[in-house]
């Protein structure tokens, strides 16, 4: 196999994560924080584009490492219109839709317009890998019974498919033969059946739907909802900022910190203890829900992400879902690795790199 030499960037709301990768082994990754002061001039997300382009230079000068090494830079993926699960190349249309944030403005927008930028500099192709708006929900999965309203899928697709690829080659199994539940447990919450090779149907985790998690609402009484919405406490973009970042675990506690939560519940704090267990219970809950997506036919339950660190949640989940399948950990989540796998993927000729088109395909 080639020796590849790959970039990897992943922009985040405050910092830029950058790794350098000789085919899967790691041999830089680091993450450059941004400052407020820094941020703050820019009115729009993509206006930074070249502030974090030269950061991204000097980055590489001061480690001595051209640009022309590289065979590929690999961004994350942005909030693109729906798209299959693969390793995209970055084209002119998709960079045309990241820069107009055809389904919103986030950081991870700049990720296909950066390794863009970089890939010109070494002639290289781009790529970007499992974006959060991978949808392969089944037509019937769409359905609120609200006619204006339809499910979209909107989930941590690159941690889902990375880990549910280890997770079938723990089982001995191609993952296009495996039936899956993956829930990824962090700052957002998202729970999805994966059969046979497609995530047939998941909660949205950005935009409220599922779970509670520590810092985001999850699915909330409609008609409560719509109370607090017309009841002038908050205007419409304070409401949003409230149901996606201020809810949760952090609105009852103050704090997102979930070791945190775990020592007031070690020193006595019934109510600390109380809300971790109404979150394992909507988590639990959300896994059954799937369950019935699968027809019950459950290779393995995966459960991963920061959360999945936590024993006494992960215990709480599997003494409820055990009796549906087996139960696999994998704590933690590697983006960095799993863009560089994606990579990797096309280069080795695993796969064939998708052609995004700004439809559905």
């Amino acid at each position: 196999m080639e020796d590849y030499r790959l970039l990897v960037i992943n922009p985040g709301s405050t910092s830029t994560k950058l790794g350098v990768f000789q085919r899967d082994t790691r041999l830089i990754v680091e993450s450059i924080s941004h400052s407020q002061e820094e941020l703050g001039g820019f009115e729009r997300i993509v206006d930074q584009e070249s502030f974090r382009f030269n950061t991204i230079i000097e980055f590489l000068t001061e480690k001595e490492i051209t640009v022309d090494s590289f065979d590929a830079v690999i961004g994350r993926g942005g909030l693109l219109q729906p798209l299959p699960s693969g390793t995209y190349l970055v084209t002119p249309q998709m960079l045309k839709d990241l820069r107009a944030g055809v389904q919103g403005e986030h950081a991870s927008n700049l990720g296909g317009i950066l390794a863009a930028r970089i890939a010109d500099r070494c002639t290289c192709k781009a790529y970007i890998v499992d974006p959060v708006v991978v949808d392969e929900l089944l037509d019937i999965a769409r359905y609120t019974g609200f006619p204006e309203i339809r499910r979209r899928s909107i989930f941590h697709a690159l941690n889902h498919k990375a880990v549910a690829r280890r997770a079938a080659r723990d089982l001995g199994k191609p993952y296009t033969r495996c039936n899956m539940i993956v829930a990824h447990l962090g700052g957002g919450i998202s729970v999805g059946a994966h059969r046979k090779g497609r995530v047939i149907d998941v909660n949205n985790a950005l935009n409220g739907d599922g779970p509670f998690a520590p810092e985001r609402a999850g699915t909330v009484p409609a008609s409560d909802l719509v109370e607090l919405c017309f009841s002038g406490q908050f205007t419409k973009n304070q409401l949003k900022k409230r149901l996606a970042g201020k809810a949760g675990i952090v609105a009852y506690m103050a704090t997102n910190n979930m070791r945190e939560i775990e020592s007031r519940i070690d020193a006595g704090d019934a109510d600390a203890k109380e809300l971790l267990e109404a979150m394992a219970l909507q988590v639990s809950k959300e896994i059954g829900s799937r369950a019935v997506a699968l027809n019950g036919d459950i290779d393995a339950i995966v459960l991963t992400g920061g959360l999945a660190y936590d024993k006494r949640f992960v215990n709480l989940i599997t003494e409820w879902t055990g009796f549906l399948g087996p139960i696999k950990v994998y704590p933690g989540e590697d983006e960095m690795q799993s863009l560089a796998e994606g990579g990797l993927r096309v280069l080795d000729g695993e796969e064939e790199a998708r052609i995004y088109a700004g439809t559905y395909q």
